[in-house]
């Protein structure tokens, strides 16, 4: 009897260690927020215009580190979506860029694209997507792993690698389709649409967008931290000659992509966060006793930036119509769960570049590289020395591609030839170094550009040169800017935590964009990322 009382007393503190640790308290919702192409100055350039329930409350009410980077080369969006959830960087996780050349395919592939699969809604172009690329999990497959699939994970952009690399292995993505102005998905996912999604789309939102004019929020001459709105800087749309507002989105739709053009505008913003209302009520999300995740990408910015540059007028309005959305969207968030029951996180997938045109007339330097230029340059050199032959196959990413077995056919050592036709290189303007496969491979570096460029080097996948322009320096035309350097305007970027279970406050201390994966594992006491290389953030845990 001893024994009987002693077992049920031990299958007693079993049960209620069971029941404690699944009453253990955690956050109804956590929301994952990527600015796509967002730098940390921005929250505060704009500061004194934007509301009190928006970027201001994130930044009041919630931990930010100021001085958050990317710790990697190439800061591009795939790679800025895949970092932030795996917790790792490129030479980890395989996604290396948005596109990039397969040695033994021959041809570039895109991060996203996954052809044994295909479109469910949207166009048949637009279907062939899932994370497949993808090496490692995300903070996203861990929670749903740790509540053996109960919790839900949910994956929102208008960009498709902006959904599905969060969405992770596990959850749900769904993307915007800028041929039929539809969200849709993909067989990896979904076998059919869910009702919600169906009638989201028979709402026809992406056309009461297109039929409005884009003018400024405030009047124009209140915009004063950008530069004049017409100048030889930034690039107009198709059919209208000056980069200046108004834009008439009716008569700019035709020449413009069509339901594509609302992600160059800030309605792409509005239409991101409609959808994902409507992911919330349709999905129940947070509301059945499970965590769940929602993924939100906004990529609106990115399109916007890269036009009209950081010092725009229609940037500065973009990030002034989404402080106001941010503030609409927590509010909902109040009313749906509670303030304090759900975990929100804000960072990007990169920052950018000023213009280099813009930058030289402020006598700053800058400047664009020609790399058709000099890739022709550097074929003739490369046949003059080596003789004649295809030696180069490939220039892409700042990166060049050597054709191995015509250097293995003429007994030409690789590594040897790597480091002449790098020093060839340092001679063109605008080229600042340049490091070879074999360094990348033979050398552990840990500190500087080098190491930034390991960070984000596959060894597989990697080029045989690896450039680095010098700042300011861009790969492009005169007009509009873009990203991908390990230079501070493309790697500091917002890393802000805001509700459950954080305390407000700042530092300025060095900080990951891979130490939010692990800090997200920490606050839910879930396994990290399997690929995870970043650290958890004490200041928020501790």
């Amino acid at each position: 009897m001893k024994k009987i009382g002693l077992l049920g007393l031990i299958m007693s503190l079993i049960f209620n260690l069971a029941l404690a640790q699944s009453t253990e308290p955690k956050p109804k919702l956590i929301v994952g927020i990527v600015v796509d192409q967002m730098r940390q100055e921005y929250l505060y350039r704009f500061a004194d215009r934007y509301s009190e329930g928006g970027f201001n409350r994130l930044m009041e009410e919630g931990f930010m580190m100021k001085n958050g980077h990317y710790n990697y080369i190439p800061t591009y969006t795939g790679p800025g979506h895949a970092s932030v959830y795996t917790g790792a960087t490129p030479a980890t996780h395989g996604i290396i860029g948005n596109n990039w050349y397969v040695r033994s395919l021959d041809k570039s592939i895109y991060c996203a694209e996954d052809s044994t699969v295909s479109n469910v809604g949207g166009t048949a172009a637009s279907g062939k997507i899932s994370p497949r690329n993808l090496l490692t999990t995300t903070i996203t497959d861990e929670l749903r792993f740790a509540t053996n699939k109960r919790s839900k994970v949910v994956g929102i952009a208008i960009k498709d690698r902006g959904a599905s690399l969060p969405a992770g292995h596990l959850g749900d993505a769904y993307w915007y389709d800028s041929e039929n102005g539809e969200f849709m998905t993909s067989t990896y996912y979904l076998e059919e649409l869910p009702k919600w999604v169906v009638d989201f789309n028979e709402r026809k939102l992406p056309d009461s967008y297109l039929s409005q004019t884009w003018s400024t929020l405030y009047p124009i001459e209140s915009y004063i931290q950008s530069i004049d709105d017409n100048n030889d800087f930034e690039a107009p749309f198709i059919g209208k000659d000056t980069p200046t507002f108004p834009y008439d989105l009716t008569a700019l739709r035709k020449d413009n992509g069509g339901y594509g053009l609302v992600a160059s505008t800030p309605y792409g913003n509005q239409l991101t966060l409609d959808f994902a209302y409507a992911a919330i009520e349709g999905e129940q999300l947070g509301k059945r006793g499970e965590t769940d995740f929602l993924a939100v990408s906004f990529s609106s910015p990115d399109y916007i930036g890269h036009r009209f540059g950081p010092t725009s007028k229609e940037l500065e309005d973009n990030y002034l119509r989404l402080d106001l959305e941010i503030e609409k969207f927590l509010n909902f968030l109040d009313e749906t769960y509670g303030k304090g029951e759900y975990l929100v996180f804000l960072t990007a997938d990169h920052g950018v570049a000023d213009i280099a045109t813009y930058m030289q007339s402020e006598n700053v330097p800058a400047g664009n590289i020609n790399v058709g230029y000099v890739r022709s340059q550097l074929i003739g050199y490369t046949n003059q020395v080596y003789g004649e032959g295809n030696w180069i196959i490939n220039v892409s990413n700042d990166q060049i591609f050597l054709n191995h077995r015509l250097a293995r056919d003429r007994g030409i050592n690789l590594s040897e030839m790597q480091d002449n036709l790098a020093n060839f290189l340092l001679r063109f303007n605008g080229i600042k170094e340049v490091y070879t496969a074999s360094s990348m491979k033979n050398t552990d570096f840990t500190k500087g550009r080098a190491n930034l460029l390991q960070m984000g080097y596959n060894q597989k996948a990697s080029g045989d040169l690896l450039m680095i322009l010098e700042p300011g320096w861009l790969s492009g035309g005169s007009r509009g800017t873009s990203h991908g350097t390990g230079f501070t305007y493309d790697t500091n970027v917002p890393i802000l935590f805001y509700g459950w279970g954080v305390k407000a406050g700042t530092s300025s201390r060095y900080a990951t964009i891979t130490d939010i994966a692990p800090t997200l594992s920490m606050m839910l006491n879930i396994r990290l990322p399997n690929g995870a290389t970043g650290q958890p953030i004490t200041e928020i845990l501790d």
